[in-house]
């Protein structure tokens, strides 16, 4: 088992690496009391060798590795690769390309809804991998055997799951499926979080124009605070509280006390000096520079009898081509597709439109009736008067 501590060992197997059309790759890290992942360990394996690169060693550049992510000629194979992305992009700016995501692909070719990597071994390989040491303190040095061990199984059996998706893909003539998960996941702004649109990723619980535009201003304040002090977002401030500052919006320490998803003292602290200011400027803004409230559109109950249907028609469609329905369409795409036949969602689009999207339309709109029989749910065709 080899450790590449120093940037010379990394450059050497980073031109190995580049001679092969792939490399599988892992990292481990700490994120529990931070904003941003602290890498602790990048594992990498080539057709013939792995390694476990260590970001921590006294010294090291990780140059060499951030040009072998880069290279258009090796794939980059990952496993539910979003987490380890974010990594690289804080770390060098860029995403890796190309990708194969093995989660995405199993989905595609009908291995299940996000199967775990250890589900995929088992399948696969048909090896139990030895969890143990999952939750351990990856940023302690020495690292055991066992640890060591633990973390290069994560990129040795990727290898015998790529080349098994790879073929089912070429077989299935699904690349172009696989091909439109991949391009989010080598877009960067899937990893980049601008606090202005931080708000984005919190329910919309409020119906007033100034109330969003608070939400949207402590929303944001809240993101630039978490990234500057490396905080996760709960510790600068929870969602509940968001929601409740931007109703009760107090502008003095006094009225931060008053409220319940606040803690006490919040107000007379210098976040809270910050949030008082942030509301403010709020509470300041002429009607005209407020936000519209966006309208729920009006139609059927997406919790009603369409919806119903659809869900039906997802999982027949699912299982007729051996895929899962989440790489189809999740509830939410169903519940705005129940509410807008242009809904701006994926099940829309592409590949899934052809395959659920379409028929969901003629659901909706009585073209398209749902029958059970002995060998499971059919479409049929409804003739229009």
């Amino acid at each position: 088992m080899q450790v590449i501590t120093s940037t010379r060992a990394l450059e050497a197997f980073c031109k190995d690496a580049a001679g092969y059309d792939f490399v599988t790759v892992d990292t481990e890290f700490l994120r529990e009391t931070t904003y941003w992942p602290k890498l602790c360990l990048i594992q990498a394996a080539t057709p013939d060798r792995a390694v476990i690169i260590d970001p921590l060693a006294d010294g090291i550049d990780l140059a060499p590795f951030a040009e072998l992510l880069a290279n258009s000629l090796v794939t980059k194979v990952f496993h539910a690769a979003r987490q380890d992305i974010e990594i690289f992009v804080k770390l060098f700016g860029a995403v890796p390309h190309p990708i194969f995501d093995t989660q995405i692909a199993a989905s595609v070719c009908g291995h299940g809804d996000s199967v775990s990597y250890d589900n995929l071994v088992r399948a696969v390989v048909g090896t139990q991998i030895d969890k143990s040491s999952r939750f351990t303190d990856w940023a302690a040095r020495p690292l055991s055997e066992k640890q060591l061990t633990y973390a290069l199984a994560d990129v040795t059996h990727l290898r015998d799951i790529y080349a098994q998706l790879r073929d089912e893909i070429k077989k299935t003539r699904r690349s172009s499926w696989v091909e439109d998960e991949m391009a989010v996941l080598e877009s960067l702004s899937t990893y980049i979080v601008e606090p202005a649109d931080a708000w984005k990723r919190l329910k919309l619980k409020v119906s007033k124009p100034r109330d969003l535009a608070a939400m949207q201003a402590i929303a944001a304040w809240r993101e630039q605070r978490a990234q500057n002090n490396d905080q996760p977002r709960s510790r600068v401030l929870k969602d509940d509280a968001i929601y409740e500052l931007a109703q009760q919006r107090p502008t003095s320490p006094e009225a931060f006390d008053k409220l319940r998803a606040v803690p006490r003292g919040f107000g007379k602290s210098s976040a809270g000096s910050d949030l008082i200011a942030v509301i403010k400027e709020v509470e300041a803004r002429d009607k005209s520079q407020l936000p519209v409230v966006p309208q729920r559109p009006r139609g059927p109950s997406p919790k009603g009898a369409i919806g119903d249907l659809l869900r039906v028609l997802l999982k027949a469609v699912a299982d007729r081509n051996g895929v899962a329905t989440r790489i189809i369409a999740n509830s939410e795409d169903i519940d705005a597709i129940v509410l807008d036949d242009d809904a701006d969602v994926p099940a829309l689009k592409g590949w899934r439109r052809k395959l659920f999207g379409e028929k969901a339309l003629a659901i909706k709109h009585g073209r398209l009736a749902l029958a059970a029989t002995r060998k499971g749910i059919v479409e049929i065709e409804i003739e229009a008067d």
